[in-house]
């Protein structure tokens, strides 16, 4: 009887769940719908009826930007170029010039010539300014204009491009340009090998495992897996390089979503390379995502010392649609989660400020977790290193002069002024660091911060109202009193803008590659780091 009871009382109630998923899939499809609806018949009225002329196409770029805007920064649209600049990134391959290019309207610049490739090879610096691609002037040009340097192999080109004032020409025959994901590994010292891994594309896990057996082939006892600067890329690379380093089956990753689909747990699926050799990852705030995923989860296992800088905090993983027309949406489908259980996600994006900026989460919002040998660890703000080191100051006025590409023009102007002989003993001095600040000075280098907006519009407000007079004076004593505070933030800045400075004067003589032999001997997270992995009892207290 009371088996009876239960069957009557289990089966309405099952139903009762049944019913009302399907009434809140119905209610979500009819809202769905009736917006479409809504959305459909504005754009077609405000197409025919509006008293200017428009550009369909436009108008629903900007709708659809500022519809994702509003949910976070990874969640994109991407039309046919982003289409294949996506699959660039995440295969490693192309066929082109092989050089880092900026566009502008008017120019194409070449930021980074890649060594042994097309352009370096015709001659091409970084800094050349390229103003036309065979006929084709760069500023008249109405589409994207750095596919022009794209074609097929062995097809040749010629760029015309300004070099600091005077106008030339080259030849260039493209050719297939290989991005490695890890463009460097060698030995730091007879027993630690050092691997700098880029960016999480195909060939990430192979090029690692090459990287990590030659290395030990060579008699590497320790290693320094250096993540500064990857801002991630596919997930499955990012387990399998984790993988390299700890024993088939172990958790690494867990994705949590609102779509049950994506809800999933992610464990090593091969046998490793070495679980015992120590191991140090080198992190900093413009490490992200897969990086994260990999730093994170070699922490929590305490396979792992993790020197550096507080990293970027992306907590979130993407996944691509297919849309028409070739163009595609990339969606934040899920969260991630470390094997302690933590989510490292810095920025709230679904509680904004008054500007309608992102709140990142709040030290004391923090929850605490536990490695495997029950260390404490924390979520919420990116991966913490065990070890700090380095977090140099960086202030808006610092990020707008790098944004600005002051930086960049600085050590172009400096490699074509100044001739070095050895560049592994470079340094810059305070000499240096004085000319950079004329620089600034000189190109009209000019950041309006916050501060200056709001007295701006203060003041603005009060010469409507007529209430300027006596205020006038103080106002200006304010505003000269801010621009001397800019300049002071410069200085506090100093050990950052140094570092950014030598960092591309040195790429610029001696292309990337040579800017990671430099930094084996100047860097000092890299001397940390082999200071640790020189004193195996310091190591192993670390992941005590």
């Amino acid at each position: 009887m009371k088996q009876f009871f239960k069957k009557k009382i289990i089966i309405p109630v099952l139903a009762g769940i049944l019913f009302l998923s399907t009434t809140a899939f119905k209610n979500d499809f009819f809202e769905i719908a009736k917006q479409l609806e809504i959305f459909t018949t504005l754009f077609k009225e405000i197409n025919m009826n509006y008293v200017d002329e428009t550009n369909p196409g436009d108008l629903m770029d900007i709708a659809i930007k500022s519809m994702l805007e509003s949910l976070d920064p990874y969640t994109n649209f991407m039309n046919e170029q982003d289409v294949e600049a996506a699959r660039i990134n995440n295969t490693g391959d192309y066929t082109g010039i092989g050089a880092k290019i900026k566009t502008f309207e008017d120019k194409l610049v070449v930021v980074e010539p890649y060594k042994d490739y097309p352009a370096d090879k015709a001659g091409l610096k970084a800094g050349d300014e390229i103003i036309k691609v065979g006929s084709v002037l760069i500023e008249t040009y109405k589409d994207y204009a750095g596919d022009l340097l794209k074609g097929a192999p062995n097809s040749e080109i010629e760029v015309t491009y300004i070099r600091q004032g005077k106008t030339q020409t080259a030849t260039i025959k493209r050719a297939e340009v290989e991005i490695k994901a890890v463009p460097y590994f060698s030995m730091i010292n007879e027993k630690t090998g050092y691997i700098v891994l880029s960016k999480f594309n195909k060939k990430a896990h192979k090029e690692t495992n090459y990287a990590l057996r030659d290395l030990k082939a060579q008699g590497a006892e320790r290693i320094i897996l250096d993540l500064r600067g990857n801002p991630g890329g596919l997930l499955n690379e990012a387990i399998k390089i984790v993988n390299l380093f700890v024993p088939k089956g172990q958790l690494v990753v867990t994705t949590k979503s609102k779509v049950k689909q994506y809800n999933k747990t992610y464990y090593t699926q091969d046998e490793p390379i070495d679980t015992e050799i120590p191991l140090v990852i080198l992190i900093n705030g413009r490490s992200a995502s897969a990086s994260e995923i990999v730093s994170g989860a070699l922490q929590d296992l305490d396979r792992a010392v993790v020197v550096g800088s507080r990293s970027f905090g992306k907590g979130l993983v993407q996944r691509p649609k297919l849309l028409t027309y070739g163009t595609q949406v990339k969606i934040t489908i899920s969260r991630y989660y470390t094997p302690s259980g933590r989510c490292i996600q810095a920025l709230d994006y679904w509680h904004r400020d008054e500007k309608g900026d992102a709140v990142r989460v709040k030290q004391e919002q923090y929850n605490a977790f536990k490695t495997k040998n029950g260390r404490q660890v924390f979520d919420g703000g990116g991966v913490y290193p065990d070890v700090l080191v380095g977090q140099n100051k960086k202030s808006p006025v610092a990020t707008a002069i790098v944004n600005n590409d002051l930086i960049f023009n600085y050590a172009t102007n400096y490699y074509y002024s100044h001739k070095i002989d050895d560049i592994n003993t470079f340094e810059l001095s305070d000499a240096d660091f004085s000319d950079f600040k004329k620089y600034l000075k000189t190109n009209n280098f000019s950041f309006e911060t916050e501060t200056e907006k709001a007295l701006y519009k203060a003041f603005e407000i009060a010469t409507n109202e007529e209430l300027n007079d006596n205020i006038e004076k103080d106002y200006n004593t304010l505003i000269a009193n801010l621009k001397q505070s800019k300049s002071d933030v410069i200085d506090e800045n100093k050990s950052f803008l140094m570092e950014s400075i030598t960092e591309d004067i040195v790429k610029h003589y001696a292309y990337r590659e040579g800017l990671f032999d430099y930094y084996k001997t100047h860097d000092a997270r890299i001397k940390k780091a082999t200071e640790i992995l020189n004193n195996p009892n310091k190591y192993s207290e670390f992941l005590k």
